[in-house]
């Protein structure tokens, strides 16, 4: 004989599944939002935490102090470890970051930055040009002052038409940037 379980029906209610169903998913856009823009526009972790904020902004070092390259090459030039102990041989000289760089450089190894601005392989892209132009280097690079983790950034030719047309730039892409 079967025992008599209609006692303990369940009675759902619709309103009430309506309900819950909406506070999930309330929730869940929360956190994805929260999770998700809480990050939005950083770029790759590096391998030692370097603030633009803290040292163009704050600081107000000049960019072609650790640049050096940029008003005459095509490359900017990623600072040498030596560049960076300039100034922290002297200051927070034991921070464990600063220690890693040490380690870099007592072993004679570069660090290994994560390249954030990027343009496609057959784009020869010369900053001096631009320099001698006046461009700002945040038309570009953002407002690198005001960023503690850049975000990286993949040229596309849009981006470099748009500006050359409102500059009345070159677009003689041979002559400029395709050679």
């Amino acid at each position: 004989m079967m025992p008599d379980l209609s006692r303990f029906r369940i009675r759902i209610r619709p309103g009430a599944v309506l309900l819950t169903l909406a506070g999930v998913a309330l929730v869940g856009i929360f956190l994805f939002l929260f999770l998700y823009y809480a990050w939005w526009g950083y770029g790759p972790e590096q391998p030692i935490p370097f603030s633009h904020r803290l040292h163009a902004g704050v600081k107000a070092i000049d960019c072609r102090f650790c640049h050096p390259f940029v008003e005459r090459s095509s490359n900017p030039g990623i600072p040498a470890v030596k560049k960076c102990l300039f100034c922290h041989d002297y200051i927070i000289p034991e921070h464990p970051q600063i220690r890693k760089l040490h380690n870099y450089y007592d072993t004679g190894t570069p660090i290994p930055w994560k390249k954030l601005f990027v343009s496609n392989d057959h784009v020869f892209f010369n900053h001096q040009p631009h320099i001698q132009q006046a461009v700002d280097c945040a038309e570009c690079h953002g407002d690198v002052e005001t960023m503690d983790r850049l975000p990286a950034h993949n040229f596309k030719m849009g981006f470099c038409i748009k500006c050359h047309r409102e500059r009345d730039a070159n677009l003689a892409c041979w002559l400029g940037c395709h050679n």
